[in-house]
């Protein structure tokens, strides 16, 4: 009996699944007969909702940075169609990363090392959380599990529901800076001991001969080489997935899959964050002071002197790895990289 059920249960969940895959990357058609079926109204007549928020800067005068983001969408979505072909399905832990705020109607996929603790913040101080001050909450708290919901926690209608009536949003960066930060912050500083713990200490076991007894214990001196031949290691993605501080943007928010309405950059957070902010109606809202551009300049000069050392062999197949981002979001290779 069991044996006969299973291949219809499997077929349901396929349906399940190639329903909300549809659904999350189907066009939708904003209008004022679209805003009406949303009910009376967002939030009890107040105002549009995001979403026709941003139909509404689209239909109307010229604004620079509403085209800005128009563009993005527009490049992404013919990358998309030229670069991906036969795509899995999704299934509800591929959402994890899309958190939701019911309450202003936005979908943010979080992407470590791009501003996602502010983002978070942001979002706990949209709920109520610090009397709205995002710098008041803790990083840790920010990232404390289960204080924001995500689009796996609802069922598949819900997921449905939420993908076609609210804004949908992901913050992304030069792949290559997003590495080199990933690097830096978890393993070459030394409050990540437990990061080490768990990660350097595989790193050393598996690439270094002869490795100290000191290192094999903590893990604390992995070399940025080191790390780089653990990422295009076949074995480290068989055993498991990326960890999602240097996993590819695009795999932890699926962007041909679910449709973003805005692609925001780590180069351009500020003009980008404050976009968002007042398509969600919350323009008086400070998103945190982004790094300097001093600071950003300084994270370019950090990923050059990283990869100055690294075989032209090496940076080709790392670029390999990376090139999807690339792509997608409109990234040109690295001048400093040796990929010919």
């Amino acid at each position: 009996m069991g044996r006969r059920c299973w291949p219809r249960r499997a077929l349901a969940a396929a349906c399940l699944g190639a329903a909300l895959l549809l659904l999350g990357a189907a066009p939708r058609a904003l209008s004022p007969a679209f805003e009406n079926s949303l009910g009376s109204g967002w939030l009890g007549g107040k105002r549009r909702s995001p979403l026709q928020m941003l139909y509404d800067l689209d239909q109307g005068p010229s604004s620079a940075l509403a085209e800005v983001h128009r563009q993005r969408r527009d490049l992404l979505r013919r990358a998309c169609s030229r670069h991906t072909r036969r795509q899995r399905l999704l299934g509800p832990e591929d959402l994890r990363h899309v958190l939701v705020d019911d309450a202003h109607g936005l979908l943010y996929c979080y992407v470590p090392k791009v501003a996602c603790t502010n983002w978070k913040r942001v979002l706990l101080a949209l709920s109520g959380h610090a009397r709205g001050d995002p710098l008041a909450i803790p990083a840790h708290e920010a990232h404390a599990p289960g204080r924001l919901p995500s689009l796996a926690d609802f069922s598949p209608a819900e997921i449905n529901r939420r993908l076609r009536a609210y804004l949908a949003v992901l913050f992304v960066r030069e792949p290559f800076e997003r590495l080199a930060s990933a690097y830096r912050n978890k393993f070459a500083r030394p409050y990540s001991a437990a990061f080490q713990q768990r990660y350097g200490t595989r790193i050393v076991r598996r690439l270094r001969p002869r490795a100290h007894p000191d290192a094999l214990a903590r893990g604390h001196d992995v070399h940025f080489a080191e790390f780089l031949a653990y990422l295009l290691d076949p074995r480290t993605r068989r055993e498991e997935p990326f960890n999602e501080h240097w996993e590819r943007a695009h795999a932890l928010c699926h962007p041909c899959r679910l449709r973003y309405d805005v692609v925001g950059k780590f180069e351009t957070l500020a003009e980008d964050s404050a976009f968002v902010l007042g398509l969600v109606g919350a323009s008086g809202l400070r998103f945190p002071a982004p790094p300097p551009r001093a600071k950003g300049a300084a994270a370019r000069d950090l990923a050059e002197r990283l990869f100055r050392d690294i075989s032209p062999f090496y940076q080709r197949r790392l670029f390999d790895l990376y090139r999807m981002d690339f792509l997608l979001f409109n990234y040109s290779a690295p001048s400093y990289l040796r990929l010919h």
